[in-house]
């Protein structure tokens, strides 16, 4: 049996395909393949729940079809591609990660696809590399043209951390959690469609914005080498649209580094603060945020014991992450269950999450 979790982002949201700075952390929601490998070369592969049963020819992988089965096809042709023995298995897959919540269901599959594939003996290959060949898969395969963070915070997961992540070095370090906080995931009941939603456009804002700034400022390869300066020197060259997506990317990665700096010093005055900045500007100059997403926040910041809320992934619906104290969970609870529902029509759902490590095989 392999696991892979899912993951909630603290901050630092459309940074990572920017070459920029994120906080996420692998959790216990998590995806499970129960499998049997077998000689033959191709996968099958059975949902639980459902009884849906897939089956994926690995030596002539087809187009994709815009279903689950995408992420797993297009993991065994990264791999491939990538030199990775790949083996056929029979088997049945279990999630608790909502789908399209934000939460990353879609690199947990890869994740565990990648295990499931590797056979008995697991991938011949180390977690950052394992993270990049799931990444491709996105990219490539599926069409969404998602950076790595997803990717290495299923495959890196820390128990009881975030990890701070470099996303042009790949440089990266825990963060230790607060034990006096826990942390909250609310699902606004609005599902993310990636594919079929502005992500990529957003992303291709972000390269018009760099190709504009680099006219004057040869060094600039990506909005990571952007500050507010120069930005601000920029800024006639830009159209409107195109500033309010670099100058949401340029302030969120300093967000980033302050809010590590923040959760070692304990100062949960300026987690609240940064986390509240970050959702403003994913609302107002990224434009990613919900009416839903937006009236998560509204309750979890008016809810005493509450330190920080903010949207977490990429927007366009799914959750809201918040730091809470444990004293505060269960009121926060009761009221997003009471008024959320009332301000929006839909029905909200609510974890307590616990960060963890990352993919692999589950232990007897």
């Amino acid at each position: 049996v392999v696991r892979a979790p899912g993951r909630v982002n603290l901050i630092g949201e459309h940074t990572d395909y920017n070459d920029g700075f994120v906080l996420p952390a692998a959790i216990d929601l998590e995806i499970r393949i129960a499998y049997r490998p077998t000689e033959e070369r191709r996968v099958v592969l059975t949902l639980v729940g459902s009884a849906e049963t897939a089956t994926i020819d690995l030596d002539e992988i087809a187009p994709r079809r815009g279903a689950w089965t995408d992420y797993v096809a297009g993991t065994a042709r990264a791999m491939a591609d990538a030199g990775l023995p790949v083996r056929g298995f029979r088997g049945v897959l279990a999630s608790t990660v909502p789908v399209g919540s934000g939460l990353s269901s879609s690199a947990a599959l890869e994740l565990a696809a990648v295990w499931a594939l590797a056979g008995p003996s697991g991938p011949a290959a180390d977690p950052v590399t394992v993270a990049r060949l799931a990444q491709r898969a996105e990219n490539e395969y599926v069409g969404v043209q998602c950076g790595l963070m997803d990717q290495f915070a299923s495959a890196n997961g820390v128990r009881g951390a975030a990890i701070l992540l470099d996303c042009r070095s790949l440089d990266h370090r825990p963060v230790p959690l607060p034990a006096d906080l826990a942390l909250v995931v609310a699902h606004t009941g609005t599902p993310r469609t990636l594919g079929s939603s502005e992500y990529n456009a957003r992303r291709a804002d972000c390269d018009r914005a760099v190709a504009a700034i680099s006219v004057h400022e040869p060094t600039v390869r990506s909005l990571r080498d952007v500050d507010r300066a120069m930005l601000a020197r920029c800024r006639a060259s830009l159209e409107p649209v195109v500033f309010r997506r670099a100058e949401h990317v340029v302030n969120e990665n300093a967000r980033v580094l302050e809010t590590e700096s923040a959760l070692l010093a304990g100062d949960y005055k300026a987690i609240g603060r940064l986390f509240a900045a970050s959702h403003a500007s994913l609302r107002d100059l990224f434009e990613v945020s919900s009416p839903e997403l937006d009236a998560l926040v509204d309750i979890a910041v008016k809810t005493t014991g509450v330190v920080a809320s903010r949207m977490t992934g990429a927007g366009f619906g799914g959750c809201t992450v918040s730091l809470v104290r444990p004293d505060a969970v269960e009121p926060l609870r009761a009221r997003i269950e009471r008024d959320y529902p009332v301000r929006t029509g839909r029905a909200p759902r609510v974890w307590v999450v616990r960060p963890v490590e990352g993919a692999g095989f589950v232990s007897s």
